[in-house]
């Protein structure tokens, strides 16, 4: 090779690296360059600001529940993500992965001891960056939780806090001195945790039970939990506290983690005042009085800290999102978790009135208001639609009557994936997996299970293992004895015979959920409730402006057959004539309605208009 054409390949690798490392200086040192997920925009021809969470269908994953490789009889990372084909095809955007840090296992997870590291039973830090690598590869976002209201009792902080009231950290939970023991107004509720003449400085309750004050000898002082004693609550009125919690999510954010479901997050500040909570009158399933529980969550200082946990999460690139996990009362209570019309807050807290209302049930009337609400009421927030978790019974359960589970389950996941709403669902609802509640007290893992049987028996029932297969361990683990036992109906009810099943609840999802990615109207299109008196019949058209294009929904959420008028010229369709999309049932697979359509019992339907 001549001297010249060495000197000018030198020349060029130079200007590369040049290139290379003007490139790099436009991204911020701490933040990772933006994602090319080809999911980002949701769908294709999707515009450039499109915001991917808006469009997205996230799963929780439990991970002791999701997938063993290794044999223990417990799930881990490893596992996830060999199943990430199936995540995939099943039309997932996002994984939130319940809480995998180092932890005692009180709360299998959510009492936090390392929040930079993986549990050794779930992995190692490589396999986490092994998941991420793998997911990103297949357009699939993770999504941590994050508990900011409380630690282990073994995480270094609260050990070092614990130790005297002189140390570094002895402000950063929430300690008391208690009051005498006589004091006007005590009660025998806080007789019962008396420590040399004084005892806690309220009534508040654990919210698994017990007060929620834990007496340590070497301070003389109580310490406040919130929910088990061993997850003392972190104290936010300390500014030290923010700074090291906002790290703690920028490690992972450095990461590239898409963002965060905040765990238990209206429980962050306590009453300043320390003020007695109402006593409601009779006891709890802990056996507690009941108690109104308004000092305890929900205060201002919350609305604060968000709005500056929001401005440092949007530091980092590539639209990263927050959800909270919230219990709103009433719709306006929901709006103010996103920040009302500043919409400065959370992206999504969870609407836990749809799925989870006190009123909830199978019924048009029901949820036809609710909808309504998210549509009319949220200051044009994006909804966020939940109807499984891993602290609730399987919706499956709770809407089911017991002779049309399966059908009454399509329903749910038709609302879930044609609505405007954000969707969040969780593993084996795609299945049909249920609810399987211990019978005895001695088959109880959950320590809430344990506290109040036999009025409350825990939250096992929903977190029983992945059914992949009709094999041993339903597929989950070569380990007989899995960390909770396979549900029963594991034979029927998994991946492997849903797969080849056309007519089974999994391949329900994945069509619906393929009709929601593809078409436009579902991306982003207007919803509007037609038929609006139906009791029986929940129906709704979604409509994208200006790209002729029109979704209908009709529902029969009753047992009988019922004819719903589909009145789409009322929302400025002109078209009446509507091909299916999709039918629950084989009858309805062909039909192009007009004026009117039949629906049997329970039966779902979705069509694209003409």
């Amino acid at each position: 090779m001549s001297n010249q054409m060495v000197k000018l390949k030198l020349i060029l690798l130079f200007a590369v690296c040049l290139l290379a490392a003007a490139l790099s200086a436009q991204t911020p040192a701490d933040s990772p360059a933006k994602s090319s997920n080809p999911q980002a925009s949701g769908t294709p021809g999707a515009s450039a600001d499109d915001i991917w969470w808006k469009h997205a269908v996230i799963e929780e994953i439990y991970p002791r529940s999701y997938a063993d490789s290794n044999g223990d009889g417990v799930g881990d990372l490893k596992g996830i993500t060999e199943h990430l084909d199936y995540l995939r095809d099943l039309g997932i955007d996002a994984i939130w992965i319940a809480p995998m840090y180092p932890s005692p296992q009180v709360d299998f997870g959510y009492d936090i001891s390392d929040y930079e590291n993986i549990d050794p039973q779930y992995g190692t830090l490589e396999d986490f960056d092994r998941l991420e690598a793998a997911a990103h590869h297949r357009g699939i976002r993770i999504i941590l939780d994050m508990v900011l209201n409380h630690t282990s009792d073994r995480h270094k902080w609260f050990v070092e806090s614990a130790s005297s009231r002189d140390n570094p950290k002895a402000d950063w939970y929430v300690w008391n001195s208690g009051i005498p023991v006589d004091s006007p107004g005590v009660g025998d509720f806080q007789k019962r945790n008396e420590h040399d003449g004084v005892v806690p400085p309220n009534n508040w309750e654990s919210f698994f039970g017990g007060s929620a004050w834990q007496w340590v000898p070497a301070r003389r002082q109580f310490y406040y939990h919130k929910f088990y004693k061993q997850q003392p609550d972190l104290n936010w009125r300390n500014p030290a506290v923010e700074a090291a919690m906002f790290d703690v999510m920028k490690f992972w954010l450095r990461r590239g983690v898409a963002g965060f479901r905040l765990d238990a997050i209206p429980e962050l500040y306590e009453d300043a005042q320390l003020r007695d909570e109402r006593d409601l009158g009779g006891t709890n399933d802990q056996g507690d009085p009941n108690l109104e529980e308004v000092r305890t969550a929900n205060q201002p200082e919350m609305h604060d800290l968000l709005r500056r946990l929001r401005a440092m999460v949007d530091e980092f690139p590539g639209n990263r999102v927050l959800i909270g996990e919230t219990y709103p009362p009433n719709i306006a209570a929901l709006d103010a978790w996103y920040g009302r019309a500043a919409h400065d807050e959370l992206d999504l807290p969870m609407d836990m009135l749809v799925g989870f209302g006190s009123d909830a049930k199978f019924n048009a009337t029901y949820f036809r208001r609710v909808i309504a609400e998210s549509e009319t009421e949220l200051h044009g927030s994006q909804p966020l639609f939940v109807f499984d978790n891993h602290d609730n019974d399987r919706s499956i359960d709770r809407f089911g009557d017991g002779l049309h589970n399966v059908q009454i389950a399509k329903g749910i996941a038709t609302i879930l994936f044609t609505s405007r709403a954000t969707a969040m669902t969780y593993y084996g609802a795609e299945l049909g997996m249920i609810t399987q509640t211990p019978k005895r007290k001695e088959d109880v893992k959950d320590p809430i299970g344990i506290t109040g049987w036999p009025r409350e028996k825990g939250r096992d029932g929903e977190r029983t293992p992945m059914q992949w297969t009709p094999g041993p361990q339903a597929g989950f683990s070569s380990n007989p004895n899995t960390w909770l036992p396979v549900a029963p109906d594991y034979k029927t009810v998994n991946v492997e015979t849903e797969s080849a099943d056309p007519n089974s609840l999994l391949s329900w999802y994945k069509k619906l959920i393929a009709i929601r990615r593809r078409n436009p109207a579902l991306h982003d299109g207007s919803m509007a409730m037609i038929d609006t008196n139906d009791p029986d019949v929940l129906s709704f058209v979604r409509v994208r402006q200006g790209k002729n294009s029109a979704v209908v929904v009709a529902i029969n959420m009753s047992a009988s057959t019922k004819t719903v008028t589909l009145h789409l010229r009322s929302s400025g369709i002109d078209s009446n004539t509507v091909r299916t999309l999709a039918a629950s049932e084989q009858g309805l697979e062909s039909i192009r309605p007009t004026e009117s359509l039949t629906l049997p019992p329970f039966a779902s339907w979705v069509g694209a208009v003409q």
